[in-house]
């Protein structure tokens, strides 16, 4: 079944560091998924949503804590539940300042991340920063110009890009391609085989 948790991601690491509020019970373990008898058949509806461990229903349990989690394994402090003062609120709307605090850990993490991972000249981001902005600025006088822009800007990078996976992936590992870039070893094959398949 699918996980309908709320998760985060960014732009440049996608799915190698998505982050979400994960459920801490009393004795420190992370609970299974709830179960939700949805009354038709033999289907039933299964949660890791944070808001769902409220221990309203007998086969729930109750959350202690919440903390930020990310696809790459990190996890951040725990932020704790006061049961008392929740009462018989609604967890997702009693608990949001700590599930916000879990969310801006995990931008703690994942700005951590991108501090670690292989610098950028700054010609080369100033220059990426000007075509964005210039590319923008175009699209709201003429937009197929615009298009057209992007086209010519895609031709070129797949070029370069073919390039530049061939010599990396000659010249080092997966291991340490993924720790340049802020990916997981899979991720990081994945990019390289993209760009190689854009063989000019």
């Amino acid at each position: 079944m699918a996980d309908d948790r709320e998760t985060w991601t960014t732009e440049e690491f996608g799915r190698s560091h998505a982050g979400s509020v994960g459920v801490l019970l009393p004795d420190g373990s992370v609970p299974p998924p709830a179960l939700f008898d949805t009354g038709s058949g033999p289907d039933v509806h299964e949660s890791s949503h944070w808001s769902v461990y409220d221990g309203r229903f007998p086969h729930i349990p109750r959350a202690a804590a919440l903390r930020g989690v990310c696809s790459c394994g990190w996890t951040g402090p725990e932020h704790a539940l006061d049961w008392e003062a929740i009462g018989d609120q609604d967890l997702e709307g009693a608990a949001d300042e700590q599930a916000d605090a879990c969310c801006q850990d995990w931008d703690d993490h994942t700005t951590a991340v991108e501090a670690v991972t292989i610098p950028l000249p700054e010609p080369v981001t100033s220059l990426l920063a000007q075509l964005e902005a210039e590319i923008a600025k175009l699209a709201e006088t003429s937009p197929l110009a615009a298009l057209r822009a992007v086209r010519r800007t895609e031709t070129v990078i797949g070029g370069v890009g073919y390039w530049a996976a061939r010599c990396a992936q000659q010249d080092s590992t997966p291991a340490q391609a993924a720790a340049a870039l802020g990916l997981t070893e899979n991720a990081a094959r994945r990019e390289l085989d993209r760009l190689l398949r854009g063989n000019p």
